[in-house]
């Protein structure tokens, strides 16, 4: 296949990159810096099989060339959620994820040979905080977010950017390719400076849960994650929102304490949430990625009969802690 990827320098476009071209597929990255990507392609053996196209992340040009007679599309830009949500930055957010989707579906409706998949990336943000005893939320009748009593304010708003986000998709004028909404959740893979990293490196201080730990955490596993992409593009049945996540959610206090066990760690010094947000302040980030309660299930992949290799947060961290120790603090996917 011939596979586009917007915004696909980032995390979560490496690890698809790096699957898509073992398997033989093109890979052609839209990038804001293609030379330097290119340079990067050709370090990791990679330029044969994938290539770095510029575009600017909010118009046509002549990037949309590309599209002729693509197989998919995979959308994966977007400013980093990992900020202070100043104005500044929450505007960044919002205008970097719609006026690359409108851009992309301006750029599908106009091509003669349209792809026959686009995959948008979203988010598992999308839905309502889940208070224990809440029931899981899937596509069907999981409420999305917004203001919502006993929330913090400020989390309404990364909820409307991910509306607006996904309004933007389904708005595009593009009836010969299927769109696929991808609400994930956090991807947990083993490199240095991903989000698993940040996790396993608070465990590996004797740090243990945040808050009171009854916020449920959503996750998926690198690769599940890639799995569930490549079985998305091969069903052309599956159409409209889709929560790429594991089938455990499990408080927070569990999820640490998986890890704690995993690392062969046993006593953990809880962080309030006070403390976490003085955290986060100093890092230039936001106490939502943590105490925020996601409980995602992915009920429309397991009804179409996709099979996860990583179901069980226990196990899968044992799997990641084996490989983060093994990578060296340099590496870089």
């Amino acid at each position: 296949m011939k596979i586009i990827l917007p915004g696909g320098a980032g995390r979560l476009g490496r690890i698809l990159v790096r699957a898509f071209t073992r398997e033989g597929h093109e890979c052609v990255i839209l990038t804001r810096d293609p030379a330097r990507l290119a340079a990067e392609l050709e370090r990791a053996g990679l330029a044969g099989a994938a290539r770095a196209v510029g575009w600017d992340g909010r118009a046509p040009g002549p990037w949309c060339g590309e599209l002729e007679g693509a197989d998919a599309v995979i959308n994966l830009a977007g400013r980093s959620v990992d900020c202070r949500y100043t104005e500044r930055n929450l505007a960044q957010m919002l205008a970097s994820r719609v006026e690359s989707t409108r851009a992309i579906g301006a750029a599908i409706a106009a091509a003669r040979h349209p792809p026959r998949t686009w995959l948008n990336a979203s988010t598992a943000t999308i839905y309502a905080h889940a208070a224990p005893g809440d029931a899981p939320r899937d596509e069907a009748g999981g409420p999305l977010g917004g203001a919502e009593p006993g929330v913090p304010a400020l989390w309404a708003r990364s909820v409307e950017i991910a509306r607006e986000w996904e309004r933007a998709l389904f708005a595009a004028d593009t009836p010969r390719t299927r769109r696929v909404a991808l609400r994930s959740a956090m991807v947990m893979g083993a490199e240095r400076g991903g989000v698993f990293d940040a996790f396993a490196s608070l465990c590996r201080l004797g740090l243990g849960r945040h808050g009171d730990g009854a916020q449920h955490v959503s996750w998926i596993h690198e690769h599940d994650f890639v799995a569930a992409i490549r079985f998305l593009l091969a069903r052309d049945d599956l159409d409209g929102a889709v929560n790429l996540a594991a089938p455990g959610p499990l408080p927070n206090r569990d999820f640490v304490a998986a890890i704690h066990a995993a690392l062969g760690r046993r006593a953990a010094l809880p962080l309030p949430a006070w403390l976490l947000e003085i955290g986060a302040w100093l890092r230039r980030t936001e106490t939502e990625l943590l105490l925020k309660s996601r409980r995602v299930v992915p009920a429309r992949l397991r009804a179409a009969g996709f099979c996860f290799r990583h179901p069980d947060w226990p196990a899968a961290a044992r799997e990641l802690v084996a490989r983060w120790r093994a990578r060296p603090a340099s590496h870089q996917p």
